[in-house]
């Protein structure tokens, strides 16, 4: 039952630190900084399109059936 907690309870100060240390040696100190920048672009495109997604369903207008693409 122990061996559960361990793997259920959130990471302490310790083992945090042991992942960022484990991070910064596989990648390093210079690519981290490039991994970040792509991962927050990606989240801005997918914002912005979920945005966009949501404007063309309001512009649809509801008394017309919609068509199936096949």
């Amino acid at each position: 039952m122990m061996l559960l907690n361990i793997f259920l309870a959130m990471p302490g100060p310790a083992a945090l630190i042991l992942i960022v240390v484990a991070i910064l040696l596989l990648f390093g100190g210079k690519k981290i900084p490039e991994l970040m920048k792509g991962l927050g672009s990606g989240i801005k495109e997918f914002k912005d399109a979920s945005k966009e997604d949501e404007k063309t369903d309001t512009k649809a207008p509801a008394n017309e059936p919609v068509e199936d693409k096949k």
